[in-house]
């Protein structure tokens, strides 16, 4: 296996990852809700958790489309990585980093739509979910 393949066969994963990450962090945040808290240090520690998961793997896609001969069938595939890269940083800024029941509202949906996001993503790139 090649560097390339490798580097490809992470993203995949990753992509795969960032979706079933997502609808956890949305799923917990809509339990939060639920349970009329707010957004707490665990929460604010899986945000970033999130966050470092896009970017690593918004790197390895701006690798693979410039660096190697890997192509997209979709170019809306890159459009659903920058949008994804984008919407906890502007979750984080419209509620100013405020922790109450309110803003748990706000990342609870922003999760919601980056798993939209994110399955959309693969779906995209030819890829489907992987259960293995």
């Amino acid at each position: 296996m090649s560097i390339q393949e490798l580097i490809w066969e992470i993203h995949m994963r990753l992509g795969n990852t960032s979706f079933y990450y997502a609808a956890i962090m949305t799923l917990w945040g809509f339990w939060r809700i639920l349970k009329k808290r707010g957004v707490d240090s665990n929460y604010w520690g899986a945000i970033v958790i999130a966050q470092i998961l896009i970017l690593l793997q918004g790197a390895l896609g701006v690798y693979l489309y410039f660096f190697t001969d890997f192509r997209l069938a979709r170019q809306v595939h890159v459009l659903y990585g920058i949008v994804s890269a984008l919407v906890l940083p502007a979750a984080f800024a419209y509620t100013r980093g405020n922790q109450e029941r309110r803003d748990m509202v706000i990342y609870g949906a922003v999760f919601l739509v980056m798993s939209v996001l994110t399955a959309r993503a693969l779906m995209t790139a030819g890829m489907m979910l992987i259960f293995e």
